[in-house]
């Protein structure tokens, strides 16, 4: 019972960092490579830069594959499978987030350039630094569509595992639908995506505050036959 306790505290103390660290580096690169005059910004910036790639691409690559990581023990007993493509969504959305930061990454040596060639840098200097942008832009969505999807699977799990109270995983699986719809909608242009994902974001919030709080219902855990 220690141990499991342990694993909520971990999950929910992961979730929230999750949360934390890659809306922080998102929000750095995007305050630093959509001001005006962008490039040279970039290049008085590249530290904050450097920052916000460590906070989405590492910290936040730790914690994601951790989350499922650390329910696996837990969730294996009620639908193996179901547990497996949680793990496997983890890891997959990681993969494609982390891609996404490595275009944020490509503007560092693009400002160098740009700042070397000065006045004589060409045009198609803004074109590659927009396209750097919209390459995290677009890896963003679809890794939080494989996400999202991963969620379905971690709620459905939760509702059959009754390891937390039903209107949890209830919640959660609902805000994900509308989650993963709102990125499938911000790939065709219909900047929803924020407004569509509070639902989503807050059950995980409220989650992770239970969990830590609260913990699992340890009397459920391996209790269910394995699918």
């Amino acid at each position: 019972m220690n141990s499991n306790k342990l694993a909520a505290r971990y999950f929910g103390v992961f979730f929230i960092i999750a949360f934390i660290s890659y809306g922080a580096g998102s929000g750095i690169i995007a305050s630093v490579a959509d001001a005006p005059e962008s490039l040279s910004n970039i290049y008085a910036n590249k530290s904050s830069i450097a920052l916000a790639v460590v906070l989405a691409a590492l910290i936040h690559s730790f914690v994601n594959v951790g989350l499922p990581v650390i329910m696996f023990p837990i969730l294996k007993s009620t639908n193996v499978r179901y547990t497996y493509a949680y793990l496997s969504a983890g890891i997959s959305a990681t993969v494609v987030l982390i891609s996404g930061t490595v275009f944020s990454l490509l503007l560092m040596p693009l400002s160098d350039a740009h700042h070397a060639m000065g006045s004589e840098s060409p045009e198609y200097f803004e074109t590659l630094r927009i396209l750097c942008v919209k390459g995290g832009f677009y890896a963003y969505q679809l890794g939080m569509a494989v996400w999202g999807i991963g969620g379905l699977f971690l709620t459905t799990l939760l509702y059959q595992s009754r390891i937390v109270p039903r209107f949890l995983p209830v919640w959660g699986f609902i805000g994900y639908i509308i989650f993963i719809a709102g990125t499938i909608i911000e790939l065709f242009g219909y900047g929803y995506g924020v407004q569509l994902a509070l639902s989503g974001g807050l059950f995980e919030i409220v989650l992770s505050i239970w969990l830590i709080t609260k913990g699992f219902n340890t009397g459920t855990i391996n209790t269910k036959k394995v699918v």
